[in-house]
């Protein structure tokens, strides 16, 4: 099993800069204070379609032959990275295919639609998103890019703790929320050849805490039908992220559905910016644990602002 490194980071960054925003870290005096800690958001709400997912898609797609990107690319995902994949596939001029389960949010159909994908819907499980997906990848010659269980993926996913850590020196803590793991891994090795000394830590909602338990536990536990709002955070982790994760992760937090949402109205009412559940988990371990992080310096990685807007918990 082949790991990325923090070279493979490197030149991933350099590939997709050309590509992606180098979105903004910003503060908030107030949730300093609330916290008792200093907190650097590094908020990729305003990445191309809304979330971090788009640097690892367009790593990539833009490392693809131009004999493999012509047959196209393909993937199973209920909403961000489908989105990114399919923006990234258009902006190489080549064809995406995504299949999307039918229970997906509206809002990211309509996006991942808007980006000029081929969308195939199917059953919400996991086994009929693989098997769908490849289907039409024996029948067209698609290069599979999955989610986050993919070495050009999580190196492109790295690649947000590096701007950060160019930013803002000192960081004693490193945080991000933890689903299939990608942005995890990818900000591990980051942070681990960056500033050795900085704790790097996931945040995971306690009613999908699959993550949090193998880690635990030393093996990987599948997700079973958890049911939390953070809905970019309801799939088992991938296996080369596993791997990493074990290498380079110090902890894994959990957090409730109340303090999630708590922390998703805190970060809107305070900071102005509008950030998906799932971004709001890392805050919310936080909260639900301040005592460890009383005075500390601590970079927050806000994975993504896609939320639909006619189902806000608040």
């Amino acid at each position: 099993m082949q790991l990325p490194t923090f070279t493979d980071i490197l030149a991933a960054h350099e590939l997709i800069k050309p590509y992606i925003h180098r979105t903004p870290v910003l503060t908030s005096q107030s949730i300093n204070k609330l916290m008792g800690c200093e907190l650097f958001f590094k908020c990729e709400n305003f990445q191309k379609v809304g979330a971090f997912k788009f640097r690892g898609a367009t790593n990539a797609v833009y490392s693809l032959s131009d004999a493999e990107a012509a047959a196209g690319v393909g993937t199973h995902s209920s909403g961000n990275h489908a989105a990114a994949l399919a923006l990234a596939a258009r902006m190489r001029g080549i064809q995406s295919y995504i299949v999307m389960p039918s229970n997906a949010p509206e809002v990211k159909k309509i996006a991942v639609a808007g980006y000029g994908a081929n969308i195939t819907f199917c059953e919400p499980t996991l086994q009929a998103r693989e098997q769908t997906l490849q289907r039409l990848a024996d029948e067209l010659g698609l290069t599979i890019v999955h989610p986050y269980n993919n070495f050009r993926v999580i190196s492109g996913q790295g690649t947000a703790s590096v701007e950060l850590f160019e930013e803002v020196h000192g960081l004693e803590v490193v945080i991000c929320p933890v689903g299939g793991g990608g942005l995890l891994s990818g900000t591990a090795i980051s942070a681990r050849s960056i500033s050795p000394g900085c704790r790097v830590i996931a945040g995971e909602p306690k009613a999908a805490d699959d993550a949090f338990r193998s880690f635990r536990d030393g093996y990987i536990h599948p997700s079973i039908q958890p049911q939390t709002i953070a809905d970019g955070l309801l799939t088992s982790l991938g296996e080369l992220n596993f791997e990493i994760i074990r290498q380079n992760v110090d902890e894994i937090l959990t957090a409730s559905e109340e303090s999630i949402v708590a922390a998703m109205r805190m970060i809107w009412e305070r900071m102005k910016i509008i950030i998906e559940p799932s971004s709001a988990v890392p805050l919310a371990t936080i909260m639900e644990n301040r005592d460890k992080f009383t005075g500390l310096r601590i970079g927050i990685i806000l994975s993504g602002g896609n939320v639909e807007l006619t189902k806000l918990p608040f």
